[in-house]
């Protein structure tokens, strides 16, 4: 059987990123990539653009399933919030790009991989809204700095049993990969809180209603992937769907 496609939403890197390059690029972190080749699955590398849900449909016909990657924040504005002082790396045309594949992408009902940013993207793409600094909280689980730390912060989360990520992880409770400081709040339509930090804070989401495999994941698999089985199972078992569909 051929290895699936998937379609992996990229983001802009301004001049001066990339050592030797004279111009910006359009870059996803390797780990990814490479997570998904050890799945059989081959990732498409996709530039942002200004689209709405019909073209990003008529993309997605080329595809098997859809991986949104960790980055920026989301435009608070996108989920009906002011902008708070610690929101960071908003990218408009990346945000109004990936909104539009993931309302695409359910209506066609393609399996969806959801990490960290992407996490948060499902979640206002359904309509859901996100806790915008979550050291605000307070709380003993370290979650990270994004962007900042030179090795993963791991920590714990519960997983729920009998869900659609606790069979992909094939465990209910599992060591992490974090670098984040927003999380999901109010959850979209659809959507199922799976997933859980020691503090509360809100790990993993899975679409319920309809058939699709729709997962999120607030931390960062592609991290410990190499080295941890039950990271490359999420991918592995993302994989299989997408040959399914």
């Amino acid at each position: 059987m051929a290895a699936p496609l998937v379609a992996v939403p990229a983001y802009h890197l301004e001049a001066g990123r990339v050592t030797k390059w004279r111009h910006g690029g359009i870059a996803s972190p390797s780990g990814y990539i490479e997570s998904l080749h050890r799945a059989g699955a081959r990732g498409a590398v996709l530039m942002p653009e200004e689209i709405d849900a019909g073209d990003a449909g008529a993309l997605l016909e080329r595809f098997d399933g859809l991986l949104l990657l960790g980055g920026g924040d989301v435009e608070p504005a996108r989920y009906g919030q002011e902008r708070g002082d610690e929101v960071y790396g908003v990218l408009p045309r990346r945000d109004t790009f990936e909104l539009a594949l993931v309302e695409a992408v359910i209506a066609r009902g393609l399996p969806v991989l959801a990490i960290c940013r992407g996490h948060q993207v499902l979640n206002v793409a359904l309509g859901g809204t996100l806790d915008q600094h979550v050291p605000d909280r307070g709380g003993d689980v370290l979650h990270g700095t994004p962007g900042g730390d030179p090795e993963p912060v791991l920590h714990d989360v519960d997983v729920q049993h009998g869900s659609r990520l606790a069979a992909a992880l094939g465990t209910t409770r599992a060591s992490v990969s974090s670098h984040h400081h927003q999380a999901v709040e109010k959850l979209g339509d659809g959507l199922e809180a799976v997933a859980w930090a020691d503090d509360g804070i809100v790990e993993g989401i899975e679409l319920v209603d309809g058939d699709a495999w729709v997962v999120g994941v607030q931390w960062h698999p592609e991290d410990t992937a190499a080295t941890d089985p039950v990271q490359q199972r999420l991918f592995d078992t993302f994989a299989q769907e997408c040959r399914r569909s």
